[in-house]
Order: C-alpha cells, then structure tokens, then sequence
C-alpha cells in the first residue's frame, strides 16, 4: 500500500483509546469484548455492609476463584513433602517406631502435627476437600457458561474499531457485498467462526483454550477422585519368601498388612505362588562393583482353583493376578542350620531368613528353637541364636566381621548362643529377627567366656554342659521379598494426569481471539474496509495474524487510487 492510501496497521501497547480505558479487556467494548474467557470477574463486595448470607456469598466466590484453587493445589503438594521424608505408619510401622527411638526430641512435636500420618491427618484431609470442593464450584459454571459460548455466535463489531488493539483499514472499488462475502469465505477458511452481522464480519477463534482450561481442572478432580479411591479401596501387605516355599492371598500370610478404610477383607483376590529359584549376578569388578546385574525371581503361581503358570517377576515387572500386583522388593539369604538336644536329637532343621544390613548383603537374624528341645537330663527347655551371616567373607572391621561382595562365594556364620525362656508364650507380638534376651541365659565356655563361634559351612558349635550343638549345613537359601498390592483407579490418576498436561499445553499455548471486518460505503461512493482483533491478552502474535488476514484481502479487494493522484478535470497533462 501506498503512503497515499488510508490504510495502516497498529497495535497500541496497552490499547490506549485515550480515555484512560483499556479495550483490550472488554470492558468499555459491549458484547464486542465480553466473554473471551469463562473466568469469573472479579467483584468488590464491601466488607461493613455484609450481612451473613453477605458473607456466605463472599467466602463462596472465593473459595470457587482459579486463585485459591492453585492457592490449595500449592498447599496439597507442600503437605505432602512430609509423607515423604517421615516415616508413614501406613507405609512402615517399624521405620516409624526406629525413628521415634532416634529423635526423642521432635517426636512429641511430629505426633501433635499428626505427621507420621500424614495421609490421614486433619489438616490434609481439609485441604484435599476444600481443594476439590474449590475445582467444582469453578468448573461446572465455567463449562455451562462455555457451553452456552459453543452454541452461541461471535458477537458483532462494536461501533469504533480504531480501539481495539490491533487495527488496520483501506479503501477499494469493490462493491460492499463482495468484500464482506470475500471476508467470510476467508475466515472460515482459516477455521474461523464467521457470520454476517450488519455491515460487519465477525469472527472468533481459539476455543480450545478454553477447552484446554476446563480440562485441565476436570482432570485435577479426576486425578482426586481416583487418588481417594485408590486410599479408600486399596490393601497393600509385605511376604518374605524362601526359595521352594510359597504365598497364598489371605490375611494370616502376610507379614505385614495394610488396607483402605472401606476395603473388606472377603475383597482378596484368590491366588497363591511358589518361589521356585532366585537369581540375582553382581558385577565383579570396576566402579559397579557389586552392582546387581540380574535380579529376579522366578515363581510357579496359579489364579483360585485354575492351572500353575510360571513366571518371572522382576524389579519394575511385576506379576499382575486379578488386579493384584505382586512386586520383587528385596532379596538376601538363609543359611540352612540343623539344631540337636543333648541326646542328639534333631529339635530343628531349616533354613534361617537374615536381614542384611548392608549393600554387600552383611545380614543379622535369631534362631529359636521353641518346641521339641530337651537337655540332657530331659528336662523341657528352649534355645536361642544370635546369628551374623556374610556370603563373602572380607575379614574384621570394628569388632565384626563384614561381607566384600553381595554374591555367596565364601558364606560365614557367626553364632552365639542362649538358653532359658524366649518370651513367645507371653501373648505378646515379636519380632522374629530378633532375641528378647531378658529371660535367656548365655553359654558360656569352659574358661568362662561367652560362646561364640564363626562357622563355615559343614561346620557345627557344640554347646556346653552337654546342652547339644547346631551345624551350619553346606547348603545356603535365598529368599525374595515381596510387596502385594491392588489399588484401584490407578488407571483413572494417569489418564487425568495425561488430560491434565494436554490440557495446560492447550491453554498456555492457544490464544482466543476475535476478528471483524467492517465494510461500508464512503461519502464519496468509494468502499471503506476496517479490520481489528481482539484477544483474550496482549500478544504481538494477534497483529501479525491481522496483517496477514488484511493482506489475503487486500488481493481481493485491492486499494482504490487516493484522490490527490488522480490528475484533476482539465489539467495539463
């Protein structure tokens, strides 16, 4: 276009009109501006004159605003941080209780904050509901008033263009009706939404950020809802497993067990396993020393009353019956002891599961022997071990040996031994792994020294006084722990996380905005065309898209001569 043609393309910076006003919020626009966005506007109510329903209303509109929305969605993720660095009684009783033991100070503190249930607790329990409340209080009248938008046509153009932010005009010979049908088939065919409205075009596009927005906060109630149901219905419990024994799903064979409050136990799924081989290769040199290399577990496992199946479970691969997924936690070894009675007498024989302490697999453990044994005069009595296992021996370090390596190529077994009452007919829960040694009586040698022996395998410790001995046999188990686990609408959570994303990506990158082109007639019988848009924000993107529109144009409707070229009636020529 020439500088003697009319035309010209702006885009004020704040969309200044000149009265103060910005025209790039709608406001001072008429329907023109109105309902780019299905936000809320924001009312001052004043705080004096309320009366409680006043108030009512007022915590209502806040409580239902994107602001405390993310206000809350803020304060959810901060909550959780907690349950991730304190030990959860839901997850790990035992963890909590060893760090209860270790920090005396801030125990007191933490179980007032409720922090060891974290989960469960008051405070998160309100702010997960007042955050889901907040999502439905501003979805569902969002998506109505959307809704309505959808079905609705763009409004047409109000009466100054020249205030919008980005603004472009020319005039032409081309008849009125042309220019306007030229600009419809135009817009529609960038997939505007475009209807004749007057003597304007009027157009919008970008709706699917606003779809992009209302589904992003569906999928956060979405993600809610499933993560309460998954608290609610799930059940979780732990099974240590030694190699050629098996797991059947009741309650009596867990370990340890946990469940939502609404799951009932007649839910357990029907379904048993058999650990037949753990393989687990460690490499043996370089900066990956004892990294393992293999690890897995292989197992025969069969569904109710159905055929045996045989599968390999594996760390991340978990085996999957009837919802229930049964994952490869641990692994370590029980070395196979036999225990004989001063008549020698065999009272126990089996493998030992230890717990190791260690990456080298460095493992403690007890064993009892509660039934069956005698000494020598007959008379009932039980035994205890102290045990201290390293598949491969490394020498001394403070006082104990250590393990060099988590593979079993030089096992040692140090014991040492007690007699007298185990504390197993009390009533009261134990651990197995250890010994309640306040009724036990410790052996001791001939020179009056504790008994302790470190055994290889084959080797025995015979005990004093003719109480018997116990042999480390030549054969060393391995064992695997398992965590079974089901919780529901696993599937719900990652598809809402999924919608969640797309639906961000679609409102933080698509931008709403409105189009229209006025096409009249001039004093002077030549044709007037003004272009401007309008968007939901500011974005240099708009004016360049006007521009380009303006131009598609343009080549339809080129720009009439401008009167001061065309060389007046009988001039010179």
């Amino acid at each position: 276009m020439s500088k003697t043609e009319t035309a010209e393309l702006q885009h004020k910076d704040g969309g200044d009109s000149g009265d103060g006003k910005d025209p790039s919020d709608g406001k001072d626009l008429g329907a023109a501006g109105a309902q780019l966005s299905t936000a809320p506007r924001e009312e001052f109510i004043g705080g004096p004159t309320l009366s409680l329903v006043g108030w009512i209303r007022w915590f209502w509109r806040q409580l239902t605003s994107m602001r405390i929305a993310l206000i809350l969605l803020l304060l959810l993720s901060l909550g959780a941080i907690p349950g991730s660095i304190i030990p959860q009684n839901s997850v790990d009783e035992l963890k909590v209780r060893t760090f209860k033991e270790a920090h005396t100070t801030v125990t007191p503190l933490y179980e007032k904050l409720q922090l060891f249930d974290v989960y469960s607790s008051v405070w998160f329990s309100a702010i997960y509901l007042l955050l889901f409340i907040s999502l439905i209080g501003c979805i569902v009248p969002r998506t109505w008033q959307f809704v309505g938008q959808l079905r609705g046509r763009p409004p047409g153009a109000p009466g100054r263009l020249t205030r919008l932010p980005a603004y472009t005009t020319w005039r032409t010979e081309s008849d009125p009706e042309q220019v306007r049908e030229a600009a419809l088939d135009m817009l529609k065919k960038r997939r505007f939404r475009a209807h004749t409205v007057g003597d304007a075009v009027a157009a919008e596009k970008g709706y699917l950020r606003e779809t992009g927005n209302l589904l992003f906060h569906l999928a956060l109630i979405v993600m809610l809802v499933a993560f309460a149901v998954g608290q609610l219905f799930k059940y979780e419990g732990g099974k240590l497993v030694v190699e050629g024994d098996g797991f059947s799903n009741t309650l009596t064979q867990y370990d340890d067990f946990k469940s939502g409050s609404m799951f009932s136990m007649d839910d357990l799924p029907p379904f048993s396993f058999k650990l037949d081989e753990f393989t687990g290769t460690y490499a043996k040199s370089g900066p990956e020393l004892g990294t393992p290399r293999v690890y897995k577990a292989a197992v025969t496992y069969s569904k109710g009353r159905g055929p045996d199946k045989k599968s390999v479970i594996e760390v991340n691969k978990p085996l999957v019956v009837d919802g229930t997924k049964v994952y490869l936690n641990g692994h370590g070894y029980a070395p196979v002891v036999t225990v004989r009675d001063g008549r020698g007498k065999v009272v126990f024989n089996g493998a030992v599961p230890l717990l190791p302490i260690d990456s080298n697999a460095t493992s403690t453990g007890a064993i009892k022997v509660m039934d069956g044994y005698r000494d020598k005069n007959g008379k009932k009595d039980q035994l205890g071990f102290q045990a201290f296992f390293v598949p491969t021996f490394g020498g001394e370090g403070k006082g104990d040996m250590f393990s060099q390596f988590p593979g079993l190529e030089f096992p040692v077994l140090a014991l040492t031994g007690y007699r007298g009452s185990l504390g197993v007919d009390s009533g009261l829960p134990q651990n197995v792994y250890q010994l309640d040694t306040r009724k036990l009586t410790q052996f001791k040698d001939s020179k009056g020294e504790i008994l302790k022996a470190r055994l290889l395998p084959g080797e025995k410790m015979t005990l004093p006084d003719g109480a018997g001995s116990i042999t480390f046999e030549k054969e060393t188990m391995e064992w695997a722990s398992f965590q079974i686990s089901q919780q529901p609408a696993t599937g719900w959570a990652l598809t809402g996380a999924i919608a969640a994303i797309a639906g961000l990506v679609g409102s933080l990158f698509i931008q709403r905005r409105r189009v229209w082109v006025r096409v009249v007639a001039g004093k002077d019988g030549v044709t007037v065309v003004e272009m401007a848009g309008l968007g939901r924000s500011e974005s240099p993107k708009l004016p360049e898209e006007l521009a380009e529109l303006a131009a598609t144009l343009h080549s339809e409707a080129p720009s009439a001569p401008d009167p001061s070229d065309v060389p007046a009636e009988g001039a010179e020529q």
